[in-house]
């Protein structure tokens, strides 16, 4: 980039150099931009430079962030479906790297061991380990089928917008439940 950075110096400063650049071109004179490629000048060092810089940075204005909109359904069930979408895929491969990892510390994870722990445990812990994992899954599949509803450019008007929203939070809950029931 330096070296470009000189050669286009030398050709908009240099009118011999510029004719022997653009001279098998034969259409009209082209305009050569000029610019200051030059290093900083001695009066200013890098590090004044730098730290004006810095000191720039603190004054400049910090972009728009979730604070400067009102709270929405749509935007409070966009961020829902994130973190859903993440905590169902980070347990996922927790999961799986624990299965892995299992024979390694001398664990043994099969089917048997795994109903075995799930039925000398408290129903209480049972019901609220069903749940929350319940809750992430249902929410994730119905918001995702409510997206892929808008990706076919149905019900994207306001009014539905909101009237899925709420379809899917009534069907979380209720999916919820019943699979917490289960």
């Amino acid at each position: 980039m330096l070296a470009t950075r000189t050669i286009l110096q030398t050709v908009a400063q240099n009118p011999s150099a510029r004719s022997i650049a653009f001279k098998n071109m034969s259409a009209a004179p082209m305009g050569v931009r000029h610019f200051n490629a030059s290093r900083a000048s001695s009066a200013q060092s890098p590090d004044a430079e730098s730290e004006l810089l810095r000191q720039q940075r603190k004054l400049r204005p910090v972009s728009p962030h979730l604070t400067i909109y009102q709270p929405q359904m749509t935007w409070y069930l966009s961020g829902l479906h994130r973190i859903t979408g993440s905590a169902i895929g980070g347990a996922f491969y927790l999961g799986a790297m624990g299965y892995l990892a299992a024979p390694a510390l001398g664990l043994t994870v099969d089917t048997a061991s795994i109903v075995s722990a799930v039925a000398a445990a408290p129903v209480a812990a049972k019901v609220i380990a069903k749940t929350t994992l319940a809750f992430p899954f249902v929410f994730h599949c119905l918001n995702g089928v409510r997206h892929l509803v808008w990706d076919a450019t149905k019900m994207v008007n306001i009014k539905d917008v909101y009237k899925t929203g709420y379809a899917v939070l009534g069907g979380t809950v209720v999916g919820t439940l019943y699979l917490a029931s289960l």
